[in-house]
Formats: structure tokens, sequence, C-alpha cells
């Protein structure tokens, strides 16, 4: 198993985070890098432009197995290594739908997944009419290109996108309409898949979004009864399986007020939301992705304790790395875990997350709130 070699293109956080487990499982851990001074450079050993064949077929040749980091390395790229024999995982014909909300949008409604109510747009009279026949309202988004809240917009009036109607080539000629949902909270279910078909979840989990990013993550998810759970691990084990996904999926969800959840976005790598389980499951999102893309047995996914919550450190300015603040920070918090990525400071930017296992859940979102206020604080 020494002799297995995984390569990520991408070399932000989540390239970072599978370091440790990749280590741990004696594989070698190559990363494809777009610049030098990436959140992952300690793994990097490439730099170059991953939409450029000749380079990632270099790459290629030097591991055994392709993942990712992000989703957004062009499809024809990755089903022309796909031709000449290179394992890609998530394989191209997943990733497809990754890249692209309207054609994810399409394959799930195929197989009878609940979802909001939504449409293709074309024209802002399409628009119009959505917003007319949906109380007024819609999440207008671009179909490529939209993370963390980017390419998404509530719209009242089509005029509100005249400037996206400017530019549709850019999104693919098309923009994609969703119904406002009345939601009480949103979760997370994330599970992993192998090329040969196991599949494994993890416990279900809430996310609380600050301005469009995510912030607080409770595993469990609190009050989740036994429908609840079994409902959501079906719908990731469809979706997995419908899309022929590899690897972590995350499929995010809102749940509804009588009960029920329709599907918002899904990631097909490790996701923000199973940060929590380096220290809250037997086995972490990251070492688990590395096992899957690699065909190798799945890991438990069983918690570690009653409660994991994780916060995220979002920078709050372009000075701040939260390095001074450690000492006080790990004095005041021992039981906090803090992780960081090796970002240059940004307002906004995900810099790090803190995870505290407890079996409160109010202890564990105190202590980890209250580290992360300390390390933001500087």
């Amino acid at each position: 198993m020494t002799n297995l070699r995984v390569g990520v293109i991408g070399a932000g956080q989540l390239a970072r985070m599978m370091t440790v487990p990749a280590i741990n499982l004696g594989l070698q851990l190559k990363v494809f890098a777009e610049n030098e001074n990436s959140s992952a450079a300690l793994a990097a050993t490439v730099v170059g432009d991953y939409s450029q064949l000749e380079q990632l077929q270099k790459f290629a040749e030097t591991v055994d197995v392709i993942t990712f980091d992000h989703e957004h390395v062009p499809i024809a790229v990755l089903e022309a290594l796909e031709q000449q024999g290179k394992s890609v995982q998530p394989p191209s014909r997943a990733l497809k739908f990754a890249q692209n909300k309207l054609h994810m949008r399409q394959r799930l409604q195929q197989l009878g997944l609940p979802m909001p109510v939504w449409a293709e747009i074309k024209t802002a009279s399409q628009l119009a009419d959505f917003i007319n026949q949906n109380n007024g309202v819609a999440i207008l988004k671009t179909p490529i290109g939209g993370y963390d809240g980017k390419g998404v917009r509530v719209v009242r009036e089509a005029a509100e996108a005249n400037d996206w109607f400017a530019q549709l080539d850019k999104f693919g000629g098309s923009l994609l309409a969703e119904e406002k949902v009345d939601f009480v909270r949103e979760l997370a279910q994330l599970s992993a898949r192998t090329p040969s078909g196991e599949f494994a979840a993890w416990p279900l989990v809430e996310t609380i979004q600050a301005n469009g990013v995510c912030s607080v993550v409770k595993s469990p998810a609190p009050n989740a009864d036994a429908a609840l759970i079994e409902a959501t691990t079906k719908i990731a084990q469809t979706v997995s399986e419908g899309l022929g996904v590899t690897g972590v999926l995350a499929v995010e969800l809102f749940q509804t007020r009588d009960g029920g959840v329709v599907i918002n976005e899904l990631a097909m790598r490790p996701h923000n939301s199973g940060h929590f389980s380096i220290e809250g499951s037997v086995t972490s999102q990251f070492e688990q992705h590395l096992r899957a893309v690699l065909d190798l047995p799945l890991g438990e996914t069983k918690a570690t304790a009653a409660h994991a919550v994780m916060v995220n450190l979002l920078g709050t300015d372009d000075q701040n790395d939260f390095v001074s603040a450690y000492p006080r920070a790990l004095a005041q918090f021992p039981q906090a875990k803090v992780h960081t990525y090796g970002k240059s400071p940004r307002a906004g930017r995900k810099m790090g997350h803190v995870t505290v296992t407890h079996q409160s859940e109010v202890e564990a979102l105190k202590i980890a709130e209250g580290a992360a206020t300390v390390l933001l604080q500087g």
C-alpha cells in the first residue's frame, strides 16, 4: 500500500487537510497547485494551469488516481485523461453535474429526489413569469462558477438580473431560478462511495450560515429523528449512485416546516460541513476520501463523542492571521482543536476552523465560539 500515489488537483485547505491521513495511511500525496503560495504548499509537487491538458497529463503520469480540491477542472480535460486510461475520481460523468447547477437539477429530477421548484431561465420574461408564480420572489443562480454565496441573488424583478442576461454565454446560455424555500434550518448529509460501490454515511449535521458562508456545524443535527436520518441517508445514496459519484459527497439540504427536506446544493469532494469529522468521527472525511478514490475499504463513520461543533474562522481584515492569539486561545480553551489553512488574511475568507467534542452540545458550542472569538480578535 505504500506505493499508492494520490494526485490532488487544487491546493486549497481541502488538499492541505488530506496530508495527515495520507501520511498515516502510508500514501504518497501529490498536489497540483495553481500558485506557490497555496494552502497545501507543503504537499505541492507541481505548480501550473489545471485547464491545460498537457500539464495535467504529465502530472497524471506520476500518480495512480486523480482527485480534487475543487470542481473547476474543465470536463473535456478530464475526459481526455480518462480516455488515456487514467483513474479520475470522482469521474467526469459525475463532476459535470457539480459544475453545472442546471444540469444537476435536471438529473436529480430524473431520479425523483426532493427539490425546490425550479426553472431554466433564458429571458427576462421567463424570469418575470417565474417570480410571479412563486410569491413574487426567486433565488436566481448562475449555473456555473458560483460557490460560498457567489453567483446567487434574491430577485423580485427581472430587471435585477439584466447584467447576468447580458453575459449569458459566460453561464452556459441559461440561468437557474428556484423558489425561495421557507425552511426552518439547513442540514448537510455527508457520505462516501468507492468505485466498486461501497457506501458509508456520517451522522446528519446542521449548518448555520453567515452572509452565505458556513459559520457553524453541529454534529449530530439536533432533534433529528430516525425517519429524517433514514431519508437523508437514502437521498445521499441515491445521488451518489445515480450520478456516479466516488469519494466524499456533501448534499446540502433545507428542512421545511412540515419536517421534510429539499436538496439545495451538491459538492463532490470533502466539504466544509464535514470538517468536524477530523476529531468528531472515527474516520474523518479526508481519510475516507482517500480510501474511497483508491477503492480501499471505507472506515467507520460513527461519532467519537456525543456532540461535535465546528466554528469557521472567517477573516476579519487583511492583517490578522491568528498566530499572535494562539497562546491566549489555547490557554483559555484547551479542549478546542484549532486548524488554520495557511492563507493570507482577507475579510470574509475561510482562514481556518475550531472543533470541540463534548457530552453537551451547548458546552461544545460555547467553547468553540469562545476560542474563535479570541483568535479573531488577534
